[in-house]
């Protein structure tokens, strides 16, 4: 029984779901992170921060989380504002790293932003993808 739940539950979520449950997950959590417990050392996002503090910066990033979990179970089509959210959310967090080390604050500025990048290309590659159609069985009798 449990095996035939998850199984459902893969049919429904699709290989793009899976990426943005995933990846939503992972947003969320680490904005929670950045709310209770932050980052000790914040040369590479005191750019970042010069705009906005970094709990707003927390719940930006798990309200783009929580956009990605909900358009996990949508169909494909409907899904796309997650493939907007995730990487977009990447982008000030990238500048902000190579802000700091073109000023000299963060020496590995370039290489937190390059991790960042790393990290949101997969979910623009899987943007690109399409679900594989679904195959339905035939019952014998």
């Amino acid at each position: 029984m449990p095996r035939r739940v998850v199984r459902r539950l893969g049919q429904a979520l699709g290989r793009r779901g899976a990426i943005l449950l995933s990846y939503g997950t992972v947003w969320a959590l680490y904005g929670y992170a950045q709310i209770t417990t932050p980052q000790p050392d914040q040369r590479g996002l005191r750019p970042a921060l010069e705009f906005m503090p970094l709990t707003v910066w927390g719940w930006l990033w798990v309200l783009t989380g929580l956009v990605a979990v909900v358009c996990a179970w949508m169909p494909q089509g409907l899904d796309w504002p997650a493939f907007l959210a995730l990487p977009f959310m990447v982008l000030p967090w990238m500048g902000s790293y190579l802000m700091a080390w073109a000023t000299g604050d963060f020496p590995r500025g370039w290489v937190a932003a390059i991790v960042w990048a790393a990290i949101a290309v997969p979910v623009l590659v899987v943007a690109g993808w399409r679900e594989p159609p679904r195959v339905k069985r035939v019952r014998v009798e």
